[in-house]
């Protein structure tokens, strides 16, 4: 899996400041290889809950002894977002227009519920502070 070509740069900057992990519904040997710097790696296997499963959210939460308040999903799929500020998180979506190939253009219009929104992990980073 090749990460996006913003994500280590900007996951780097957000590290300065903020603890950044994982919490995808791919397997841990998957997000490992991927090559990017998280802190910590949290998965489906880690909670045995897929999103959008609340277990997942407030298991990211438990992990790190913090409220869900305390936690930001950043995340390109809305739905995932929805679910996430349903469980007290804060929410970022960052813009993958291309997720689906060049010809399958998505719509990356902003939802009024998010607490942010980034063209990209970069933009995203600089609205955070880093």
């Amino acid at each position: 899996m090749d990460p996006w070509p913003d994500a280590v740069d900007a996951l780097t900057r957000l590290k300065a400041e903020y603890v950044v992990c994982s919490l995808s519904n791919g397997n841990v040997a998957l997000l490992t290889h991927a090559g990017l710097p998280w802190d910590c790696i949290l998965s489906a296997e880690t909670f045995r809950r897929y999103k959008p499963e609340p277990e997942a959210y407030h298991g990211a939460a438990s992990v790190f002894d913090v409220l869900e308040a305390d936690v930001m999903l950043v995340a390109a799929h809305h739905d995932d977002l929805a679910a996430a500020r349903s469980c007290g998180l804060h929410t970022a979506y960052v813009e993958r227009p291309h997720e689906f190939g060049r010809d399958a253009l998505k719509d990356v219009s902003p939802s009024l519920g998010n607490t942010l929104h980034a063209r990209d992990l970069g933009e995203l980073a600089t609205l955070l502070g880093c």
